[in-house]
C-alpha cells in the first residue's frame, strides 16, 4: 500500500477528484456534503492497473483548517497537489506546499482539476514557476476533469509510476502510529486511525499510549476496511484497542513500540526560516501532533526548542512551526539533538550554533559517536541514529554494548593506566584506584566501559578497585611490627579491637588496617574498628551459647568485648543473616535452616 495525501486551495475539487478516482466518498461529515467543503480528514483508496493499491487522504484547503490539513500530511511521504484551471495558483496552494517542504514531502503529481472551466496547460506553467526552486520542483504534471473524466487514466499511470517510485520502508520493531481519530465501535471499543509510518500493527501486539505512558493491547487491526492480521508501514490502519476508554486518546497521540522511543520535551533543530520575525511561543506540528512549544534562537538557522509536553522524535525527523495568531506557517525544520546541554555559560548559545552547524541533517551515526566518543547502542537506536539490526559504524569498536571512537578509546584507556600506576606510586600500602575514581581519572562514562578498558590493560579487580597485577597491598617496613603487635592483640583476644589513641601511638592509619583488611589480616567492622578475621565464626559459637534470644548486653559480655565493638558486630551478623533481631530489641542466632536457636 502507498499513502498519498490531497494539498491544494479550498474549492480546487480534491475531494472531487479522489471520488472520481476511487468511487469512494471521502467526506466523512454531513456537514462536508451538505455545503461542499472538507472539514476534516477523508480517506479512501484505490487499486490501480498495475495492482499496487493507493490510499489518499483528503485534507481541508480553507484556511480556517491549516492544523486539520497539517495533522493529515504530516506522516504522509507523497501528495496529490491540485490546482483548478479556472483558478490557478492560490493563497492556500501556497501554504500547502510550503507544510510539505517543511514535512519532508519530496514526491507525487501536480494535479490540474476543472481542465473543462480553464486553460489547463497554462495552470501547469504557473504551477512549474511557482515550485521551481522548491523540493517539488519537477512533479510530473497530469491535466484532468472529474466531470467528464478527462486525464483521469492519464492520472491512474502517472500514480503507478509515483508507486514504483517511493522506497518501501525497513521492516523495524521502532512502530509509532501517529494518531490521527479516534471513535467508539458499539460491541468493539475504542478504534483509532493514522498512516503507520514505520514498523507494524498486529493482532494482540502491547503498544505503548505515548502521552498517558500506558501499556495497550491491540484487539484488531484494520485496512483497507478489512480485518487483516498484521499491517506494516507505510498502510492506513485502524486499531481496535482493548480496554481503552476513547477520553484517554486524542488526535496528535502516539502508539509506539514499548522500549524503542526516548522521548524529549526539548531538543535543537536546524530551522528554515519563512518568515524574518515571528513569537517565540508558536506551534510544533510534528506527524498529527500540534503541540505548543517555546523558541529560543540560537544562530541563523538554528533553534532551541521547548515543547509543552515529550514527544517521539527521531534525530533527522522534519517537523513546522505555525504561528497561531498568525495563522500561518513561519518555519521548517529537521531535529538535530535530543539531549541538548544546557545553555548557562555566556557565549553558550553561539558556541552551541556553531556545533550544530556542522552536523547533517541525516542521522550519522559514526559522526554521533566521533562526536561523543561512546554512545550506548540502545541510545543511539532510540534517537534514530542507528537501525536496529545495522553493524558497527564505521570507524567504531562495540565494547560491552556501547560504541566507541578508536581514537577516544586509546586516550581513554591511557588515563586509566596512568591514573593505576600513579594511585600505586603514591599508595604502596594500597595500590588499588577505587572504582569511582578510576571513572573520573579516565573520564569513561560507564562502568561496563571501565570493566572492558581494565580487562583489555591487564589490570586486577579487588575489593579496593583497579591496580596492576604485579603492585600487591604491601604496607612499609616500619608499620609491619605495628601491625603485628595488632595481630598479637587479636590472637589473645579477637575482640579487643584498638582505639584511635592507641592506632596513632602505633603510627597506623585507616589505610593500613583497610590494606590489611584486604589481605585477609583483619575483619572490618567499620570505619575505624578492626577485629580478628574470624571474629565473625568465633562470635557466632559464644552467641550460640547463650540462652535465646539475648540482649546487647548479654552478647557484649560473652564476647568480653565494649559496645563500641559490639553494636558494628551485631549489625554485620545481621547483615550476613546469621542473626535476627526481634520486635523487642533482642536478638538471636540463625540455625543453618533458617530458623532460630
Amino acid at each position: 500500500m502507498h499513502v498519498v495525501a490531497t494539498a491544494g486551495h479550498v474549492d480546487h475539487g480534491k475531494s472531487t477528484l479522489v471520488r472520481a478516482l476511487t468511487g469512494m466518498e471521502p467526506d466523512r461529515w454531513a456537514e462536508e456534503r451538505r455545503r461542499g467543503m472538507t472539514i476534516d480528514l477523508g480517506y479512501a483508496w484505490t487499486t490501480l492497473p498495475t495492482g499496487e493499491t493507493v490510499t489518499f487522504v483528503d485534507v481541508p484547503g480553507h484556511q480556517k483548517f491549516v492544523p486539520n490539513m497539517l495533522a493529515g500530511v504530516g506522516p504522509v511521504p507523497a501528495a496529490l497537489l491540485v490546482i483548478a484551471a479556472d483558478e490557478g495558483w492560490s493563497r492556500q496552494t501556497q501554504d500547502h506546499v510550503e507544510a510539505l517542504s517543511a514535512f519532508g514531502v519530496r514526491d507525487g503529481v501536480l494535479v490540474v482539476t476543472r481542465a473543462d472551466l480553464g486553460d489547463g496547460d497554462l495552470a501547469v506553467e504557473e504551477a512549474r514557476d511557482r515550485l521551481a526552486g522548491t523540493p517539488l520542483a519537477g512533479l510530473e504534471a497530469v491535466v484532468t476533469s472529474a466531470p467528464t473524466g478527462a486525464g483521469l487514466p492519464e492520472l491512474r499511470g502517472a500514480l503507478a509510476r509515483l508507486a514504483a517510485r517511493l522506497p518501501a520502508p525497513a521492516p523495524t520493531p521502532r512502530t509509532r502510529l501517529w494518531v490521527d481519530r479516534v471513535f467508539t465501535v458499539r460491541g468493539a471499543g475504542t478504534v483509532v486511525t493514522g498512516t503507520l509510518g514505520r514498523g507494524s500493527i498486529a493482532r494482540d501486539d502491547e503498544l505503548l499510549l505515548w502521552s498517558r505512558g500506558e501499556p495497550v493491547r491491540v484487539r484488531q487491526v484494520q485496512s483497507l476496511g478489512r480485518g487483516v492480521e498484521r499491517a506494516d508501514a507505510v498502510a492506513r490502519v485502524a486499531v481496535n484497542l482493548r480496554g481503552t476508554p476513547r477520553d484517554g486518546i486524542r488526535r496528535g497521540d502516539a502508539l509506539v513500540a514499548p522500549g524503542w522511543w526516548a522521548g524529549t520535551g526539548a531538543f535543537d533543530a536546524r530551522v528554515d526560516w519563512l518568515a524574518d520575525r515571528c513569537a517565540s511561543h508558536l506551534v510544533l506540528h510534528v506527524g498529527s501532533a500540534a503541540v505548543p512549544v517555546r523558541v529560543r534562537r540560537l544562530g541563523e538557522d538554528t533553534a532551541r526548542i521547548r515543547a509543552e509536553r515529550t514527544l517521539p522524535l527521531d534525530v533527522g525527523e522534519r517537523a513546522l512551526l505555525r504561528d497561531p495568531g498568525q495563522q500561518r506557517i513561519v518555519a521548517g525544520l529537521v531535529v538535530l539533538d535530543l539531549e541538548p546541554p544546557p545553555l548557562t555559560r555566556r557565549g553558550a548559545a553561539a558556541r552551541r550554533h556553531a556545533d550544530l552547524a556542522a552536523r547533517p541533517d541525516r542521522p550519522d551515526a559514526a559522526a554521533e559517536i566521533t562526536r561523543r566518543g561512546a554512545a550506548a547502542r540502545t541510545a543511539l537506536t532510540r534517537s534514530g541514529h542507528l537501525a536496529p539490526d545495522a553493524p558497527a559504524p564505521r570507524g567504531t569498536r562495540e565494547i560491552a554494548g556501547w560504541y566507541v571512537d578508536a581514537g577516544w578509546w586509546r586516550e581513554r584507556t591511557a588515563r586509566l593506566a596512568e591514573a593505576v600506576r600513579a594511585r600505586a606510586a603514591a599508595r604502596p600500602d594500597a595500590p588499588a584506584l577505587p572504582r569511582e575514581a578510576a571513572l573520573r581519572a579516565s573520564r569513561l562514562v560507564d562502568g561496563a566501559l571501565l570493566s572492558a578498558a581494565a580487562d583489555e590493560l591487564g589490570l586486577v579487580r579487588d575489593s579496593g578497585g583497579l591496580r596492576d597485577a604485579d603492585a600487591r597491598p604491601a604496607p612499609a617496613d616500619r608499620t609491619e611490627s605495628a601491625l603485628d603487635a595488632v595481630y598479637a592483640r587479636l590472637r589473645a583476644d579477637p575482640f579487643d579491637a584498638p582505639g584511635r589513641p592507641e592506632l596513632d601511638a602505633l603510627g597506623l592509619t585507616l589505610f593500613h588496617l583497610r590494606a590489611a583488611a584486604d589481605r585477609g589480616r583483619l575483619c572490618r567492622l567499620d570505619r575505624t574498628v578492626y577485629v580478628h578475621p574470624e571474629a565473625v565464626p568465633l562470635a557466632l559459637a559464644r552467641l550460640a551459647r547463650l540462652p535465646q534470644p539475648f540482649t546487647l548486653s548479654a552478647g557484649r559480655q560473652v564476647l568480653g568485648t565494649s559496645r563500641r565493638v559490639a553494636v558494628p558486630l551485631f549489625e554485620l551478623l545481621d547483615r550476613l543473616g546469621h542473626t535476627r533481631s526481634t520486635e523487642e530489641g533482642l536478638r538471636h542466632v540463625v540455625a543453618r535452616d533458617g530458623t532460630g536457636d
